[in-house]
C-alpha cells in the first residue's frame, strides 16, 4: 500500500483524511508544527487518536525547518505528498502577516523540494476558494483568472499554486492544487465561525454576525473534502502534448502535469440561514450582533465542481443542516456541554 506524507495531521483537515487514508490501508506519516494560533490540546487529541493505529507515525516540527522536513522524506520515503499543513485564517491575516509568509511560502517551498528529493508520485497541495477574490462570477470555475486576492492568506496561497506549477513543469512533478470551500464539521478550528458560534450561543454570549448577514458560503462538510483529496490521490495530472489535448473546463496545464481542482458543495448559503440552523441544532436562539462586512472578507463564494466530478466521478452533497447537526453534537460531547 501507498505510503502517504499529510503535513498538518493534527490539524482539522490533515486529521480527518490521516484517519480515512489509515482506514483504506495507507501508511500515513504526519508532520506538524503543533503551533499555538489555536489550543493545542485539541491538537495532541487529534494525533492521539491517530497514533492508535499502527499505520500512522509522525515528526513535530515547523514546515520552515527544511533540515527535519528532508530527513521525514529521507526516512518515510513517500510514495504522495498531501500538504495541508500552513497558517490558516484569513482575518488572522490582517493581525500576523509575516506569519503568512513564514509558512505558506518558505514552508510550502520546502514541502515541494522534498516532493522534488524523492520523485513522488503525486504531489496534492491545499489552496482556498480565497484566491478568486473580488471575482463576481458564480459559480467559480477552476480555468477562469484568480488574479485579484483580497488578503495576504489568499496571496500566499495564490502564490503556491504558481510555486507549484513551476516545479511540476521543471520537475515533471504531478501536482493538484485543491480549492477549499468554507470547510466544517466535528474536530474543527476554535476560530472558525460554526465552532464560535456554538461555543457563545451556548454560554449565552452575543455573535458577530458579519455584513448584516448577507454574506454568502459554499459550506463544506469536512468528511466531503477528505473523500475528494483521497480521490484526487489517484488521479495524478499527465503533461498534455499541448492546448488541443485539454478538454474544455479542465483546468490542467498545456504545459506541465498540475491542475487545480474546486473542492465544494457547489452550493451556496445564506450566512442568516446558516445561523438558524445552528440556532436549531443547538435548541436555543443566538444574541445577534450585527456588524459591517470585514475588511478583506468577499460577499459570496460558490463553487463549480464539474470538474472534480470528471476526474473522481464524485461530488460533495451534505446538506449543511445535517453536517451542522452532527458538528454540534461532537461539540457537546468533546466539551460536555
Amino acid at each position: 500500500m501507498k505510503r502517504v506524507l499529510v503535513t498538518g495531521t493534527a490539524g482539522f483537515i490533515g486529521f480527518h483524511l490521516a484517519k480515512l487514508l489509515l482506514s483504506e490501508g495507507f501508511r500515513v506519516h504526519g508532520y506538524d508544527g503543533m503551533t499555538d494560533y489555536y489550543d493545542v490540546a485539541l491538537k495532541n487529541r487529534r494525533h492521539q487518536m491517530l497514533l492508535q493505529n499502527p499505520g500512522f507515525s509522525a515528526t513535530e516540527g515547523l514546515l520552515e525547518n527544511h533540515d527535519k522536513l528532508k530527513q521525514v522524506g529521507e526516512e518515510f520515503q513517500p510514495d504522495v505528498i498531501v500538504h495541508l499543513a500552513g497558517q490558516a485564517g484569513v482575518r488572522y491575516s490582517l493581525e500576523d502577516p509575516r506569519s503568512y509568509i513564514d509558512s505558506n511560502i518558505v514552508g510550502t517551498f520546502n514541502v515541494m523540494e522534498v516532493a522534488r528529493e524523492h520523485k513522488v508520485e503525486h504531489l496534492l497541495m491545499a489552496s482556498t476558494s480565497s484566491v478568486y477574490g473580488a471575482n463576481e462570477v458564480m459559480p467559480f470555475t477552476e480555468v477562469e483568472k484568480a488574479d485579484t486576492p483580497l488578503t495576504i492568506y489568499s496571496a500566499t496561497k495564490k502564490a503556491n499554486e504558481a510555486m507549484g506549477h513551476s516545479y511540476a513543469h521543471l520537475w515533471n512533478l504531478p501536482t493538484t492544487m485543491f480549492r477549499f470551500f468554507t470547510v466544517y464539521g466535528s474536530w474543527g478550528r476554535p476560530d472558525l465561525a460554526l465552532y464560535k458560534f456554538v461555543d457563545a450561543i451556548l454560554d449565552d454570549r452575543p455573535i458577530d454576525i458579519y455584513n448584516h448577514g448577507d454574506m454568502y458560503r459554499d459550506f463544506t462538510y469536512v468528511d466531503d473534502l477528505v473523500r475528494g483529496i483521497r480521490l484526487l490521490i489517484d488521479s495524478p495530472p499527465v503533461r498534455p502534448d499541448g492546448r488541443d489535448d485539454i478538454v474544455e473546463g479542465d483546468s490542467l496545464s498545456p504545459v506541465a502535469p498540475w491542475r487545480v481542482v474546486n473542492i465544494g458543495n457547489g452550493d451556496k448559503v445564506r450566512l442568516l440561514d446558516f445561523v438558524e440552523a445552528i440556532e436549531e441544532a443547538v435548541g436555543k436562539k443566538a444574541i445577534r450582533n450585527y456588524m459591517p462586512i470585514q475588511m478583506g472578507d468577499v460577499p459570496a463564494t460558490w463553487a463549480d465542481t464539474d470538474l472534480l466530478q470528471r476526474l473522481t466521478g464524485y461530488r460533495p452533497q451534505t446538506d449543511f443542516k445535517v453536517g451542522i447537526a452532527r458538528f454540534v453534537e461532537w461539540f457537546r460531547d468533546y466539551h460536555g456541554k
